[in-house]
């Protein structure tokens, strides 16, 4: 479960297997030897595989920056965030592209599969037609998501390709090339954090008001930090930096 979802809680998966807390945290950090990092379990060092993968998709992604001046234009990313109705500060706030296409709150209680994320992409599709038609019309946009479980299902993964949707290669384990991850979360989160809010209501509103208020220029920098991020990725031969 945690290779496929870095952002599960422990409780999260304590729900789903129908088992103790005390039993996941044992399993996750003593048998599994995970540690969380900024709210994601991450493995202690990157096997050669996978620091080799994540610098063959950084130059795949550097080259077709290089070789196309608008590719960054073309890309439209996506990730889920769950809120929490009080979430406290953490150690870290207490030291311290164009734009919004499509954003949903899920309804209490459902839980992100395969099956209502094929809902959500179809959304986006309808959302990406109506604010993005010259891109929707050129069919040249590409999706940039992560590989939680229900991003790589197979349902999903054929619904992509019968709309003939380009998904670009995303390596695991690999928040600090997701712009979700090293842009996204911590924008929203840190507006987030701390406060204390009375119903789902309040922080579906609070959520919607922040993503309207980040600036265009601010998406459209994050893209070209990718571009950077993979850079560095090359020069670090795949491994964290």
């Amino acid at each position: 479960m945690l290779a496929d979802d870095r952002r599960l809680s422990l409780r999260m998966i304590t729900e789903e297997l129908k088992i103790s807390l005390d039993s996941v945290s044992n399993i996750t950090h003593e048998n599994l030897q995970k540690r969380k990092i900024c709210a994601r379990f991450v493995p202690h060092k990157l096997s050669d595989e996978q620091t080799q993968h994540r610098m063959e998709t950084s130059g795949d992604f550097v080259d077709a920056c290089d070789q196309n001046p608008q590719f960054l234009e073309t890309i439209v990313t996506g990730v889920e965030l769950g809120c929490y109705q009080y979430d406290p500060e953490t150690k870290r706030q207490s030291m311290e592209c164009k734009g919004l296409i499509h954003h949903e709150c899920v309804p209490a209680g459902t839980i992100v599969n395969a099956e209502s994320y094929e809902g959500v992409l179809k959304l986006l599709l309808q959302s990406i037609r109506r604010v993005r038609p010259q891109l929707y019309q050129s069919g040249q946009w590409k999706l940039l998501h992560d590989n939680a479980r229900p991003h790589t299902a197979i349902r999903v993964r054929q619904f992509l390709a019968t709309r003939k949707v380009t998904v670009l290669e995303h390596p695991p384990y690999s928040p600090d090339l997701a712009p979700a991850d090293f842009f996204l979360f911590p924008r929203l989160k840190g507006v987030l954090k701390g406060l204390s809010f009375s119903d789902i209501a309040q922080i579906q509103q609070r959520v919607t008001a922040v993503l309207r208020a980040i600036p265009k220029e601010a998406f459209a920098d994050r893209f070209q930090q990718l571009y950077k991020r993979c850079q560095k990725c090359i020069v670090a031969n795949g491994d964290y930096f």
